[in-house]
């Protein structure tokens, strides 16, 4: 180039045609490599964006795989709950008629133990301690005791 302006500048009749022509070649040069460099940018920033999408899309994939998992968990842990739920009602409801018939039992036999001294039979040959020994009930006139911690498991 230097040589060519140098050239150029002593003839007279073409003064700037050489240099012209030469800056636009290094402009158009420059042009497009600006251009062949915007085009490999735009290439990059293309496939940088795909790659974003596809890992977005790989994320979502996992989130609902996991999603579906939680709630396959939650259903399960739902209906074991209900099943619980379901038993401890009927365990409850059993508690309190056994409580029911502790009761009963130990009404009858405050009733027995007070009525002990009372009891006559038609036939004189049977007693009442008879009478109760053939029950097989040594401890009859101890009550009977229970609580709840006894029908938990």
């Amino acid at each position: 180039m230097a040589s060519s302006s140098g050239a150029s500048s002593g003839s007279t009749l073409l003064p700037n045609s050489g240099s012209e022509e030469n800056l636009q070649l290094v402009m158009d040069q420059r042009k497009r490599k600006r251009m062949l460099s915007n085009r490999e940018s735009a290439r990059r920033s293309r496939m940088r964006k795909q790659k974003h999408l596809d890992d977005l899309m790989a994320q979502v994939a996992q989130l609902r795989k996991e999603n579906n998992q939680i709630l396959t968990t939650i259903n399960f842990t739902t209906q074991h709950y209900l099943n619980i739920d379901a038993e401890n009602s009927v365990l409850r409801a059993q508690m309190g008629e056994l409580n029911h018939r502790l009761q009963s039992l130990n009404e009858i036999i405050s009733y027995l133990n007070a009525s002990n001294n009372v009891f006559e039979t038609e036939d004189p040959q049977i007693s009442s301690e008879s009478f109760m020994n053939s029950w097989n009930m040594p401890y009859l006139n101890q009550p009977i005791m229970a609580s709840a911690e006894m029908f938990q498991y």
